[in-house]
């Protein structure tokens, strides 16, 4: 099966699907298993919809070293193809919990080069004061 999003619905953010992507504005720091995963001044919040929102982070700040790329993938219409990677240290709660899009769609073309973790599969998504 052919997995491109060449083939796929592409949707426009709009009024009945609203995103927008915004500097959070704090730091951000992303922890699991007594480990710092994540440390940056430069994420950004993406809100969608009715979704909660979520942080970005540049992967210049995440420790990718800590992460392993998983054959994963999904699509969003809005965004596009959709990577993963797992936390290695964390176990099968790590598994897929770490995503990118790598080739966004131009109506969030900033978040490429960031990763998004799921709140629940990592300990902490802490929000700071500078």
């Amino acid at each position: 099966m052919n997995t491109s999003s060449s083939q796929r619905p592409k949707k426009i953010p709009g009024p009945d699907h609203p995103i927008t992507v915004e500097r959070t504005g704090r730091r951000v720091v992303v922890k699991s298993g007594g480990r710092t995963l994540a440390d940056t001044r430069d994420a950004l919040t993406l809100k969608e919809a009715n979704y909660p929102p979520v942080q970005y982070i540049p992967r210049k700040d995440v420790d990718m070293s800590q992460l392993a790329r998983t054959d994963h993938a999904t699509y969003c219409p809005y965004k596009g193809d959709c990577g993963y990677y797992s936390i290695a240290e964390a176990g099968e709660r790590g598994v897929n919990a770490v995503w990118t899009y790598e080739h966004p769609y131009d109506a969030v073309a900033s978040i490429k080069e960031h990763l998004a973790f799921y709140p629940d599969r990592v300990d902490a998504i802490e929000l700071l004061e500078h």
